[in-house]
Formats: C-alpha cells, structure tokens, sequence
C-alpha cells in the first residue's frame, strides 16, 4: 500500500511517519483485503492538531476520517479509530448483504464544478445569469447498487453521492436528508 503522510505548514518527523505507516497499516490490512493508498494530512487549527485520512480501497470504495488534539499523536490514534470503525462496518455490511463482489466497481468519468456562493447583498442584481466557477477538475461515477451507493457516502462522509446505478444502467443519486434518512432519486 502506498502512503503518502504530509503536514500543512508543519513539519512531520519520520518517527510520526513510522508511527502512522505502523498504525494505519495494521487498521486497513485487518478490516480491507487489498487496500490501494492512503493519504494522511496532518494541520494546525488554534491550539489543536488536525488529522484527515483518506483510504482507497481496489474496490473503488473510499473511506475517510477526520479528528481534532491537543497532541499529534492523539490526533491521529482518535483518526485511526475513526477509520477502524468505518472499515469494521463496511467490512461487516460487505458479508451480510453483498457477500462477494466478484469485479470491482466500475467508474467512468465526468466533470465536477464548484460554484462561488451568492453574495451577501440579497437584493442587489447579479452582473450575468452565468455562476461564477471557483473550481473545475475530473470526478469519477462509480457503478453501484443503492446499498454499496449508501455505503460509499456514508464511508466518505458525504451529504450525497451521484453513481450509476448497476442494475438498470442509469443515473442516480443518493442522499442525506434533514431528518436523518437517506433520500434515493432514481429518474
């Protein structure tokens, strides 16, 4: 597995590195089967150290994690259990409802675009109709049935997920709604 442990605007020793590899490592070999990467960042938020781990899966399944300490280390054991934990679940959903998936996830490509918000003037009248694009890049549309879509974007932490659905070959997406449920559009 390849791992990739970086600090914003911090310095990361090897022994914190080792520390992570270490740790992390034995977390994603017990619970997933053949892990691809793993990134690690590590910042400063006032007074606390702020650990986010992403972890892919060959499956084509991503699971994140994300704490805040007063100390790095503890910041990244409490991140570390985080992902322990979502790695049991998805570990435990995997042998009750899908048993063994015999292909990984298929993904095809497609364009993603952040929007700039509207400005704090709710009267005032825009310049153009045409949003203001902050950022463009490439995202990838998984191949999924509405279970595994559920569990991807609870494994990222999302608020929804846009896939294509496997079983009727179109697109669909899945989402959390305000009263907690999860919302599946299917057009």
């Amino acid at each position: 597995m390849r791992y990739k442990i970086s600090g914003k605007q911090i310095d990361i020793g090897e022994a914190l590195q080792f520390h992570v590899q270490s740790e992390l490592g034995g977390v994603v070999n017990k619970y997933a089967e053949r892990p691809t990467d793993a990134t690690v960042v590590f910042s400063r938020s006032a007074h606390e150290y702020v650990c986010e781990a992403t972890v892919h899966l060959s499956t084509g399944l991503t699971a994140q994690a994300k704490a805040h300490a007063t100390d790095i280390y503890a910041a990244f054991d409490s991140c570390n259990m985080k992902m322990e934990k979502q790695l049991r679940r998805y570990k435990r959903r995997l042998k009750d409802h899908h048993r063994e998936r015999s292909e990984p996830v298929e993904l095809s490509g497609a364009a993603s675009y952040i929007l700039a918000s509207e400005s704090n003037e709710q009267d005032a009248e825009p310049d153009t109709l045409q949003p203001i694009i902050v950022a463009e890049m490439e995202t990838k549309i998984p191949s999924l049935s509405v279970g595994e879509a559920v569990m991807q974007m609870e494994l990222a932490g999302s608020p929804v997920l846009v896939f294509r659905n496997e079983n009727k070959d179109g697109l669909n997406v899945v989402y959390r709604r305000e009263d907690g449920n999860i919302g599946w559009i299917d057009p």
